[in-house]
């Protein structure tokens, strides 16, 4: 058996016709999306295939059509025998990793990431708070700049791999950031298209509703070790867990750092589940000689089954 990482996207990888090859060809992913849209009372099945792209990229469908995407493929995975040693999510990617090594079931976290999506959205007023790709700066240097800026908030946000780390706050905070940011040297400074200033204080005010939500949820010991992004090291325990999922909220995604402490598992291959190729192309960065499956489809799926069995 050979030992593989798991890895699953985060909001942003979504796209009008996710999954649906995969949903059409098999009638056990059929049945999963049909109890998706029982358990969370809308049609997102039909959100994922037809669009339209704006509903979709709203946080509270994008969030449960991300996880359901991800987690028809790697119920797949299992059914052909293939078991993951460790998984890390990246975000909203978390939940799936945590259903994948059986912390919750995908009935419990499809309402509970829908919950997140709309607390994320409602816990700083629209228009107001955004995010922004910073290419070609260390984290120390970034980091430096952001502690400079004191009449706004800006937070480092997401540290994904080397010269490509994420701020977030206040637009007017991100806008002095981003100046400052370009006097130190920074190749671009890149604004994203998000609703919020996710992974940054501002959304700690979302902590104690969300608090109520997954205090309702049975979350349990991982089977597997759980890459944390809040701490970039492995978790098993359900309260750890739980404890890590409310911090994640407004805590910085340590994406590069989860990805080196995998590598010195020897793991094998990281393997991304689901949607589109973004945290393939981190580990590329990360790793230039990293094995990289991407499975979001019939070919990249067979693809990786033949790796794994040495069939190729």
């Amino acid at each position: 058996m050979k030992k593989v990482a798991f890895m699953f996207p985060g909001q942003g990888s979504q796209t009008v016709g996710m999954g649906k090859e995969i949903h059409d060809a098999y009638e056990s992913v059929q049945n999963l999306y049909t109890k998706a849209n029982e358990v969370l009372g809308k049609d997102l099945r039909s959100l994922m295939f037809e669009g339209p792209s704006e509903k979709l990229t709203e946080t509270e469908n994008a969030q449960p059509a991300l996880l359901l995407s991800s987690i028809a493929l790697q119920n797949l995975l299992e059914q052909e025998g293939i078991q993951s040693s460790m998984v890390v999510g990246h975000s909203l990617g978390e939940y799936s990793a945590l259903v994948a090594a059986k912390a919750m079931t995908l009935e419990e976290a499809l309402p509970l990431v829908s919950t997140r999506g709309r607390l994320m959205e409602q816990a700083f007023p629209k228009g107001q708070g955004t995010m922004a790709a910073v290419l070609g700066l260390s984290v120390e240097t970034i980091q430096e700049v952001v502690d400079s800026i004191t009449e706004e908030i800006v937070d480092v946000a997401n540290i994904n791999c080397p010269g490509q780390i994420v701020i977030s706050g206040s637009v007017a905070g991100i806008e002095e950031a981003s100046n400052k940011l370009k006097e130190k040297g920074a190749k671009r400074v890149i604004p994203l298209n998000v609703s919020g200033p996710f992974h940054s204080r501002l959304m700690e005010v979302a902590n104690n509703d969300f608090a109520t939500y997954l205090n309702q949820v049975n979350i349990k010991n991982a089977e597997i070790p759980v890459y944390a992004n809040v701490t970039a090291n492995p978790v098993n325990d359900q309260n750890e867990i739980k404890e890590l999922l409310l911090k994640q909220l407004y805590s910085p995604v340590r994406f590069e750092e989860s990805i080196r402490n995998m590598m010195q598992t020897d793991v094998e291959a990281f393997v991304e589940v689901g949607t589109g190729k973004v945290l393939s192309g981190l580990v590329k960065k990360i790793d230039r000689k990293a094995t990289i499956f991407t499975v979001q489809d019939q070919a990249s799926l067979n693809d990786f089954i033949t790796w794994y069995r040495g069939e190729a």
